[in-house]
Parts: structure tokens; C-alpha cells; sequence
């Protein structure tokens, strides 16, 4: 009789606090797609470089995705599916806490550790809480979650540590070539050459930078008849239509982007690639009405897609150093030529935009469908209308050839940037399957 009576009590308190684990509200995809537009704005006031965002991103939603892993069954674990991912032990937290909450929380918690000036997160985090409170969640449960957060967040941040991206400033400074086949510097601000190193930082799912090597660009040349002076004749007489320089405009994305006022340069506020497509991301998984689990696991394998797809671009910029269009076009053809977009403080071959874009096609078209419409307002508060697309390929396609229009790459980049970035995003998927 003592056995069942003791054995009842612990159905009980079980059960009760099942029922008041399920009671708790719960947080919608929008809340993902929050902290990442947050992350975005403070990138832009740092001027984090492409392939540094795409690393912010991919930590702290791997965080988050933590947290949503070990609460929901249909969230698989990454150990065993990203390059030297450790086992993430289950924080012990005395209470309830919510799920949704400390996800939310433990990317936020990443992100400010991470990012150079993280810690203007710190305020939204602090009203982000009062809004939970608004809701429903209980102090308690408030402070179990963030607790929960910090505990996965530190793990993570170990993680990333150990990809040496710290180790890069210790490398030599990188020097551009003198040849005319050459990358150089472009103006108006003549910035130094963009992370050379970033193809030596641990991928999440590539062997090595080099997994994906695309064929050798078109052999630099002077001669008339040769295939790189068609290139640059090319984009020489191209002739841009009034939508053209939309499409160029919208995708241009370069957080470099300096603005000549007599004087005085004024930097303009640009999101980079990455952020675009995490953006893009937050736009359909609201329009879908996803989970935040769900939402979580498609951001995560975005961000993750991003990272390996800047390091195998970045490996080849840095092997190929072929010049800018800007630069060859101006001393072979014409020296008053100009591109429609300032040219980005990096070599030319390949096109990054087409390789992660390409990247983020996949893996959204994986989870979301083929033929998922919609409309994409990320860049609607910098100031440029709204674009429809009828898929995520059709934006991917878009968002290559932009960077003809807008001058700043030679066609065999931008065609076997999508080539390199197609092969990744399938990497990608491959092993979080």
C-alpha cells in the first residue's frame, strides 16, 4: 500500500509538471528572424565582412538549434554531422523552463559574445525578457531558460573557438600582386584585401576548402582575340536597362559601399549577402507559419551553408587573385570606365554572391519546395522596393547576374560561382541529413 501510495504521488508531481511545462506559451518564428535582424544592424555598424557574418550567424544559431534539439525529437542532434561538433551536454536547470525561450536567448547570448560590439544586443535582450513576462512566462520560468541559454551558449562558443579563425591575425599580411592579371586595391577607398585567410577556418561540412575547386578562370590576357578580352568587352558594352540597375541595386549588398561627398566619404548602410539570405529565410518562414523549432533548423542549415560556402569561395579568390573588371577594363579599354557598383575589396574569381546565393537556394528549396513564391522586403528599410520571386532559384539566378549588371565580376565567376555553390549547399544537406 506505502509503495502505491508513494508510486501515485510521483505520477502526480510528474504529470504536473508536464502539464505545466505544456501550459507555458509559445514563441513563433518571427522571434528567430528578430535576433538575426538585430545581429544584422550590429554588423553594419561594425562592417563585419561577409565571410565574418556568415560565421556569427552560423554560431548563434547553432545555439539556438541546440536548445531546440534536446527539447524536440524531430530535431536531430549536429554531433556527428558537422566537422568535430562535441557532444553538447543537457544543462541541469532546478524548475521549468521553456524551450522556446532559451533558444531565443541562448542565440542572443552567443551573438553578444561573438560579435565585436555584441553588447548592444544586451538592451533588446533586456526588453526581448520584459516582453516574455507580457506573455505569461513567470520570473522563474524566465530565469531557468536564461540559465539554460548561458549553459549551451558556452558550449558553443568553445566550439567555435576552436575553429581558429582567432589564429588569422597571426598569419602574414597578405600582399596583392603586381602583374595586370593581378587583384588590386579599387577606389574610392582603396581597402585592403578582405579576410585572405578565411579558407584555412574549419568548415562545418566540407573536407577542406578545396573540396569544390572550381576549373581555372579564363587565362588574363591583352590580346584582342582572346577570351578575356571578350569577357571585359562584355561587360564593357553592356547596356543597362532601367531594370537591370534594379536588379543590381537590390542585390548589391556591399557593406563597403562608400559614398563620394565632396570631401568628405560617407560609409552607406549595406547588409551583406549572408544577412540578405538569412533575411530571406525569416520572410518564408513566417509566411509558412513554421514552428520555431522549424524554423530554427532551416536558419541554422542556411548559416550553415553560408559559412562553407564563403570558405570554398574564399579559397579560390585568394588562389586565382584575378584582377577586378574595374581595374582591367580601365587600363586595357577605357580609363574613364566606371561599374554601375563599387567594386568589393576582394579578388574577383569567384563571385561570392553567386556561390553563397546558390548555396541558400538549395538548402531552402530542400525544406521549403521548388516553387515556394514570394516577396522578398529585406532591403525594403535600406531604402529599395520589394522584389516577387517564383523560387528560391529564380532569386539565386537573380542575384548572380546582378553582379554583371553591376560590373563588379566577369561572367565565368559569376557561372561557376552558382556551379561551386550548388555543389556545397548539396554538401550541406548531405550531412544534416
Amino acid at each position: 500500500m506505502r509503495f502505491a501510495i508513494i508510486l501515485l504521488t510521483c505520477v502526480y508531481i510528474t504529470v504536473g509538471c508536464t502539464n505545466k511545462a505544456e501550459q507555458l506559451p509559445k514563441l513563433n518564428s518571427k522571434e528567430v528572424n528578430n535576433v538575426i535582424t538585430r545581429m544584422t544592424d550590429i554588423m553594419i555598424h561594425d562592417v563585419s565582412n561577409p565571410p565574418l557574418a556568415s560565421r556569427f550567424f552560423a554560431y548563434a544559431c547553432l545555439a539556438g538549434y541546440e536548445v531546440a534539439s534536446q527539447a524536440n525529437d524531430s530535431i536531430p542532434s549536429m554531433k556527428g554531422k558537422l566537422n568535430e561538433y562535441p557532444d553538447i551536454k543537457e544543462p541541469k536547470v532546478a524548475g521549468t523552463f521553456s524551450p522556446d525561450v532559451a533558444a531565443i536567448l541562448a542565440m542572443m547570448e552567443t551573438a553578444q559574445k561573438m560579435q565585436p560590439s555584441g553588447k548592444l544586443l544586451a538592451d533588446y535582450q533586456k526588453k526581448w525578457i520584459d516582453s516574455c513576462q507580457t506573455l505569461g512566462f513567470s520570473k522563474e520560468v524566465i530565469e531557468n531558460s536564461l540559465t539554460y541559454a548561458q549553459d549551451i551558449s558556452k558550449q558553443i562558443l568553445v566550439y567555435a573557438k576552436a575553429d581558429e579563425y582567432n589564429k588569422i591575425s597571426n598569419y602574414p599580411r597578405y600582399t596583392p600582386g603586381g602583374k595586370d592579371s593581378d587583384w588590386f586595391p579599387t577606389p574610392p577607398a582603396y581597402f585592403p584585401p578582405v579576410e585572405p585567410y578565411f579558407h584555412t577556418v574549419r568548415s562545418f561540412t566540407l573536407d577542406s576548402a578545396n573540396q569544390f575547386m572550381p576549373p581555372k578562370p579564363v587565362p588574363f590576357s591583352t590580346d584582342k582575340k582572346s577570351a578575356f578580352y571578350q569577357l571585359m568587352l562584355d561587360l564593357y558594352n553592356e547596356k543597362l536597362s532601367e531594370e537591370h540597375r534594379q536588379i543590381a541595386a537590390f542585390w548589391d549588398c556591399n557593406p563597403f559601399a562608400l559614398q563620394d561627398n565632396g570631401h568628405l566619404m560617407v560609409g552607406m548602410k549595406k547588409i551583406s549577402p549572408g544577412a540578405h539570405w538569412m533575411g530571406i529565410a525569416g520572410i518564408v518562414c513566417k509566411q509558412k507559419n513554421l514552428s520555431l523549432a522549424k524554423t530554427l533548423q532551416i536558419h541554422t542549415a542556411v548559416a550553415i551553408g553560408l559559412m562553407d560556402g564563403f570558405i570554398g569561395c574564399w579559397g579560390e579568390k585568394y588562389r586565382s587573385n584575378r584582377v577586378r573588371p574595374e581595374t582591367a577594363i580601365r587600363k586595357q579599354i577605357d580609363p574613364q570606365w566606371r561599374p554601375m557598383l563599387q567594386t568589393p575589396p576582394f579578388p574577383e574569381y569567384l563571385s561570392g554572391h553567386s556561390t553563397i546565393s546558390s548555396t541558400s537556394a538549395v538548402i531552402l528549396t530542400h525544406f521549403l519546395g521548388d516553387n515556394l513564391a514570394y516577396t522578398d522586403s529585406v532591403e525594403v528599410r535600406f531604402g529599395l522596393p520589394a522584389r516577387s520571386f517564383a523560387s528560391f532559384n529564380a532569386a539565386s539566378d537573380e542575384a548572380a547576374i546582378s553582379r554583371f549588371y553591376g560590373g563588379i565580376h566577369f561572367m565565368d565567376a559569376i557561372e561557376h560561382g552558382q556551379t561551386q555553390g550548388t555543389s556545397i549547399g548539396n554538401q550541406v544537406l548531405k550531412r544534416l541529413k
